[in-house]
């Protein structure tokens, strides 16, 4: 299928790995130009040449940058001739005991996974619905359907850009001029952050990591960890010209992970 996005212009953040990464070369393969920004400047040009060898035929741009500063979105943001995808990623705030975080630690939660996006879709959305053609789709995490204990930082900053989503995305200004703003919920894929999950679960069970990587694979009615590479495959299909009617939703890809009905 044609997911009538060729000649489209994308910014991904977060994209130097990982499931930013994954979401790139999708847009990239399907023929979108895009502006990729993330901290580390080394594996960000990488990142690059590798999508402008995946795709000759597209434009791919580097902004080096933090995404939670004004600065860097301001950066980014200049890099892009058009915003018609935006694809809003940031690394998750760490774990811990919330008796443990004081209130820099919750406003450093709150500008990276809440802030930050709603920083971005109002710096793009409005000129999208002057165009007539906008997909917004926002990376935040499973804990959103199903909080982790240890996870509260990324549990409530998380929460809270879903709940902004929800009402934004349903405002006729958008939703009537083919505006779309959905929700990703990714489970565990095998991305670097989670090997470093793991290696840290493991220690604290007295277990090596591979040990407890098998547990939780086990925990997991697929079977196994999810690839960045489906994780893109996923995004490209919502950013679709086909998905226009899907807007407002939280859509959850843990292997069958989570157990309830809705």
């Amino acid at each position: 299928m044609d997911l009538g996005l060729q000649g489209r212009w994308a910014l991904v953040c977060a994209a130097s790995k990982g499931l930013g990464r994954g979401c790139a070369e999708a847009l990239v393969a399907e023929g979108c130009h895009v502006v990729i920004t993330a901290r580390g400047a080394e594996a960000l040009a990488a990142t690059a040449a590798d999508l402008r060898r995946l795709n000759p035929a597209v434009q791919v741009l580097a902004v080096a940058g933090d995404i939670a500063t004004p600065e860097g979105r301001a950066a980014a943001l200049a890099a892009c001739p058009q915003v018609d995808i935006l694809i809003n990623n940031a690394g998750g705030p760490p774990p811990g005991d919330f008796r443990d975080w004081d209130r820099e630690t919750w406003l450093a939660a709150l500008d990276a996974n809440m802030l930050a996006p709603i920083a971005m879709i109002k710096a793009t959305v409005d000129g999208m619905a002057e165009r007539g053609f906008g997909r917004v789709l926002n990376i935040t995490s499973g804990a959103v359907k199903a909080p982790i204990d240890v996870l509260g930082l990324s549990n409530g900053a998380r929460s809270g850009l879903t709940g902004f989503v929800a009402g934004l995305a349903r405002q006729p200004a958008l939703a009537s001029r083919n505006v779309t703003l959905n929700n990703l919920l990714p489970g565990a894929f095998d991305t670097e952050r989670l090997h470093k999950t793991l290696a840290a679960g493991g220690a604290k069970s007295g277990q090596s990591a591979s040990e407890f990587a098998a547990k939780r694979r086990a925990a997991i009615p697929a079977q196994r960890f999810g690839t960045a590479a489906e994780f893109g495959a996923v995004c490209a299909m919502l950013c679709s010209a086909q998905a226009g009617y899907l807007t407002g939703q939280n859509l959850l890809l843990d292997g069958g992970a989570y157990p309830g009905v809705f």
